[in-house]
């Protein structure tokens, strides 16, 4: 497990000076994240130790929503105030991000039956 859990923090840390020094407006970990899925797939398999502790975070993922409730509970009466904003902002961000990915799907779908 040990093992496995340098492995990851090895790709992380790759990922946080690539951050740092190359690609600033990406962030550490998410660098390091693609670094890691790179690795196994030129890899072709996933390691044992890997799987070992990437089971073991899956089997105790409920845990990481236990801050975002905490918080939500804390902030309930400023969130209670700002409702209708929040609920207009979450509507029209879906709304936006559909109306994009529709755009582009169409817009790339044009483009391969052009080739075709």
């Amino acid at each position: 497990m040990i093992q496995g859990l340098v492995q990851i923090f090895i790709f992380q840390a790759l990922g946080e000076l690539l951050s740092k020094f190359a690609l600033p407006f990406i962030p550490g970990p998410v660098i390091g994240l693609v670094l890691l899925l790179v690795f196994l797939s030129l890899r072709g398999h996933v390691p044992a130790s890997i799987d070992l502790v990437g089971s073991s975070v899956l089997q105790h993922l409920g845990l990481l929503f236990i801050p975002a409730s905490v918080g939500v509970v804390l902030y309930l009466p400023i969130l209670k105030a700002n409702a209708w904003a929040i609920a207009t902002a979450l509507v029209v961000s879906v709304l936006a991000t559909i109306a994009v990915t529709a755009s582009l799907l169409k817009a790339f779908g044009k483009s391969d039956s052009d080739a075709h």
